[in-house]
Parts: structure tokens; C-alpha cells; sequence
């Protein structure tokens, strides 16, 4: 496993606009490698997530990057009808990417969101387990086949950003939650059909999907995430803190405020 480091900010303002310029100058820095006429980001949703995509926004150094070579993924999502007000989507879109393909900065084909469910409310209600699960499932494939359309077999992001839960958990992969289990280096995303957080089925890249991505970055603020830092941080492959499975090939952070790592500086 690649080495961890740890880095801390006086307080929420100064690290979400830490993580943004970190962000735009490593895509800036991806993009101007030889041979790369792309660059993959992976967001993910909750406070923190939303609280940094507003921050690049603001940022004096978003126009550093060419946003025509950016595509941008989810590495989780609610799976709910695609106007909920609880998908990751659409709150990245509000808080970025809208305003930057209405400036034709970059274009919807960009974007690559996960499937939504697009079921009928009676439908959805009325489900068995086996037939959401298999709903699941194919939402699932259908976003793996999109990665390997787009990236090829060895699909991988360049940059992953996750934040991390009081529980511990990144991405949509739950404390001691079968998910978080999965070794299949070939599965690349997987269906939750029993999130503890509502709602409750979600869609999620696996650990091996997460562990291929080239700089990853574990992001929480507030001291309600003080706990998980530590215990994620110092931990390795515990179930029951999931983002002590956070692994990358080049670059490993958890980056938080003076509240969340303060167990990490006793």
C-alpha cells in the first residue's frame, strides 16, 4: 500500500479552498503530461464534496485548466429518480459543472453521471428485493460499461475525491457492509440495495476501482469526523471503518480542518 499522508487546515473555509486548488493545479498538471488529451475526476456528494466543487467555482485558478479535456465521473450515487433533490448529481451540477457548460467551458457529454432510477414511483413501491437488487445491478453494469467505453478495460481516474462519514464510510461502501468486501478486481462499480443512510440503494466504485486511481484524496471537515480520520487514517482494511481501505497508485491524503484531525495531533 502506497503511503498516507495527512494534512491539515485551520478551518472549513481555508480547507475547501485548499482542496480546490489542489484539484485544479494537479488536473492542470495531468492535462500537461505528454500524450494526455484528457484528464478523469471522480466527485462524490454529501456537505464537504459540495462545499469544495463551490469552492473551485470561486477559485482564481479555475481557469488554469482546459475544461474541454475534462470528464468528470461520480464514484458514488443515490440511486433515485434523476430530479431528486438527494442526487449527488444534481447538487454537483448547481454548485459547478452547470455554470461552466453554460459558459461552454465544457459540454454535457463531459459529464458522465450515474444511472438514475428510472422507475415508476408504483413501480419502485411495489418492488421485490430481488427486483430492485436487479435494477441495481444493471445500473451498476451499465456505468461499468460506460468506464470501459470511455477509459478501456483498465479504466481508472486520474484524480478521486471522497469525504469521509462520522461512521467511517467513503463513497457508498458502509461499515462491515458486504460491498466494501468485494475483491474483483474486473467489478468496478456495485449497487448498495441496504445503505444505512438513507435513501437506501445506492450505486458505488469498488475498493479495487477506487484503488486504481492515481491521486486519491480523503476529505472531512467539522469535529463530528474526528473519529473517522483517526481511526480511517491509522487503520488499515478494517470493516469496520471503511475508508481504511482507501488505497491509490501515486498520491494518498486525508486532508481536514484543526476539528476533524485533532485526534490526530494528540
Amino acid at each position: 500500500m502506497i503511503e498516507r499522508e495527512l494534512i491539515t487546515y485551520p478551518d472549513q473555509r481555508l480547507f475547501a479552498e485548499a482542496v480546490a486548488a489542489r484539484t485544479l493545479l494537479t488536473m492542470n498538471e495531468v492535462l500537461g503530461l505528454p500524450d494526455r488529451d484528457r484528464v478523469d475526476v471522480a466527485v462524490t456528494g454529501g456537505t464537504d464534496g459540495t462545499t469544495i466543487l463551490e469552492a473551485i467555482g470561486a477559485s482564481p485558478l479555475l481557469d488554469v485548466v482546459d475544461w474541454r479535456r475534462v470528464h468528470i465521473w461520480w464514484g458514488d450515487e443515490r440511486f433515485v429518480p434523476a430530479d431528486s433533490d438527494e442526487r449527488n448529481e444534481k447538487q454537483a451540477r448547481a454548485a459547478l459543472f452547470d455554470r461552466l457548460v453554460a459558459d461552454g467551458r465544457m459540454s454535457d457529454a463531459q459529464i458522465h453521471a450515474m444511472p438514475a432510477d428510472t422507475r415508476s414511483a408504483s413501480e419502485r413501491e411495489n418492488a421485490s428485493e430481488e427486483q430492485t437488487c436487479e435494477a441495481l445491478r444493471h445500473a451498476a453494469a451499465v456505468y461499468q460499461s460506460e468506464l470501459v467505453g470511455e477509459l478501456g478495460q483498465a479504466a481508472a481516474m486520474d484524480i478521486m475525491m471522497f469525504g469521509v462519514g462520522p461512521d467511517g464510510h467513503f463513497a457508498s461502501l458502509f461499515p462491515d457492509h458486504k460491498e466494501l468486501l468485494v475483491d474483483k478486481t474486473d467489478l468496478l462499480v456495485a449497487g448498495v440495495d441496504d445503505s444505512p443512510k438513507p435513501p437506501p440503494t445506492r450505486l458505488t466504485f469498488t475498493v479495487p476501482m477506487i484503488a486504481r486511481t492515481d491521486y486519491l484524496w480523503i476529505c472531512g471537515s467539522r469535529a463530528a469526523k474526528a473519529d473517522a480520520m483517526m481511526h480511517t487514517f491509522t487503520g488499515r482494511r478494517n470493516p469496520h471503518w471503511p475508508a481504511s481501505f482507501a488505497d491509490a497508485r501515486r498520491q494518498l491524503l486525508w486532508i481536514g480542518d484543526e476539528a476533524s484531525t485533532a485526534r490526530l495531533h494528540d
